[in-house]
């Protein structure tokens, strides 16, 4: 029993070299690597070496990703998806490498390589085969970070890449300088808001570039500011568009302030037919979850026409003939008027200009001021002078009165000092006083009459002239009585 088990252990050898024309060992296809990862759109090469027994002749070489039909396995080379990407580099005796670009994520699978030789027996696919990876890079990344953060964004890939690549990082396309070459990592330590954008990522060498992926930055307000439009002169009246403008991640609410008072929100702020009461200091509050900031104060400046227009007077405005009264013209106006011209009432022609009027005659006057948006007009007033007829007698006959006075007190000082203290100068001097004294009441009482009279016309309106003529009469009244009193003081040495 032993020796028949031992006679019978080489008839399947025997029978297996007889089926492939020799050993096994004369039959095979090796593959280097026998997996490949490959990167999207890049060109892989599998290297291949095949063998068979000596005395065999190849008939026929390809390339199948479907090795379970047997002959009947599809050519690759014959396959629309893969002949204008497929090449092959060996030759019909040991070689069966081949070449495959362009390749896609589909492209994965394993392929083997099979061959016929001229003998019946003489048929060989390389099991297993190499199998492909076509992977995708794709960057990973934290969706939210903050200002001053720490961030480590990551190129994956879905396996490992054969070679050790050099990694190249890209922000918004343009290509990132880093230190580090062979790292598939990109840190920003702090990131800042100026790193916010989309990040892809490649492999040295390689055409294909990941794609995008957005990194989002957070950060408070910065850089708030107002823009007033228009930006020129504004006028009463106009629309006037104020804007806050901030930077800030997320997107900040936007409050506006007058003063110190809250006026509206939202980051455009509307002034319809702006008026002067909307002049003032304006700016505005950004906040979002990160942090708050204010604007600088902008000033809005409301231009308008004079408004308000009036007149003042210095005084009643009831003047005598000869005296003036002064007119001011008053208004408000942005910006201040400077023209001002003086009407009188039912005349067209102006009669003054300036600010101020001084008014010589009866009437109704106003005053219209200008300024470079318009012009307004006030309401009249009234001036009143009065005439005085009996004026000019008053004055002459005071005047002339007096004078007579004085010419006759002389006339009589100088015949005393001449003629002496004689009996007949005394009856000279009581003569004289008797004169002096009818003409002094006969003065007066004319003099009050004709002060009466002007009293009356002129509405008890005292003058210069009239001061002047009482101090006239106080002058003739006070010399009479000097003379007076010297005549009585001498006449008793006469006696």
């Amino acid at each position: 029993m032993l020796m028949s088990v031992r006679m019978a252990r080489p008839l399947p050898l025997i029978f297996l070299l007889m089926i492939h024309g020799g050993s096994s060992d004369d039959w095979g296809v090796s593959y280097s690597p026998s997996h490949i990862c490959a990167l999207k759109n890049s060109t892989v090469i599998m290297n291949c070496t095949y063998k068979y027994p000596t005395g065999y002749q190849i008939n026929k070489t390809f390339w199948t990703n479907e090795p379970t039909r047997g002959d009947k396995s599809p050519d690759l080379f014959k396959d629309t998806k893969y002949s204008q990407r497929l090449q092959y580099l060996g030759d019909k005796q040991q070689n069966c490498t081949i070449r495959l670009s362009h390749v896609t994520l589909k492209d994965s699978h394993m392929y083997y390589f099979r061959f016929i030789t001229d003998k019946p027996d003489g048929k060989w696919t390389g099991k297993p085969g190499v199998t492909l990876t076509v992977t995708d890079l794709q960057v990973e990344s934290p969706e939210r970070v903050t200002e001053e953060d720490s961030v480590s964004l990551t190129c994956k890939s879905s396996c490992a890449l054969t070679d050790r690549e050099t990694f190249i990082w890209y922000r918004n396309s343009l290509k990132i300088l880093t230190e580090i070459k062979f790292s598939n990592k990109l840190i920003l330590n702090p990131v800042r808001r100026e790193d916010s954008g989309r990040y892809s990522c490649a492999v040295d060498g390689h055409t294909h570039i990941s794609p995008d992926v957005e990194l989002n930055v957070m950060y408070p307000p910065k850089n708030v500011s107002v823009s007033i439009s228009p930006s020129g002169v504004i006028v009463e009246g106009d629309s006037v568009t104020l804007k806050c403008i901030s930077d800030s991640n997320p997107p900040a609410e936007i409050s506006w302030f007058k003063g110190g008072t809250i006026v509206g929100s939202g980051r455009i702020y509307n002034i319809s037919k702006i008026s002067s009461d909307d002049s003032g200091e304006y700016k505005c509050k950004s906040i979002n979850k990160h942090g708050e900031k204010y604007s600088d104060a902008v000033t809005l400046n409301v231009m308008y026409r004079p408004r308000n227009v009036s007149v003042l007077i210095n005084g009643s405005g009831v003047i005598v003939e000869g005296d003036s009264v002064t007119l001011k013209c008053i208004s408000d106006s942005n910006p201040p008027a400077l023209n001002f011209s003086w009407f009188k009432e039912d005349e067209t022609s102006a009669v003054g200009s300036g600010q101020s009027f001084s008014a010589l005659q009866s009437g109704r006057f106003y005053c219209q001021a200008h300024n470079q948006h318009g012009s307004q007009r006030s309401d009249a007033v009234t001036v009143t002078v009065h005439h005085v007829a009996g004026r000019n007698v008053i004055v002459i006959t005071a005047l002339s009165g007096g004078l007579f006075i004085i010419i006759i007190i002389f006339i009589i000082i100088f015949i005393l000092l001449i003629l002496g203290k004689t009996p007949e100068s005394r009856d000279t001097e009581e003569i004289l006083y008797a004169t002096v004294q009818r003409h002094r009441k006969t003065e007066t009482k004319g003099a009050e009459e004709n002060e009466s009279q002007y009293d009356d016309k002129r509405v008890h309106q005292p003058d210069a002239a009239v001061r002047t003529t009482r101090r006239q009469n106080a002058e003739f009244t006070q010399a009479a009585h000097l003379l007076e009193l010297e005549i009585h003081e001498e006449t008793p040495k006469q006696a």
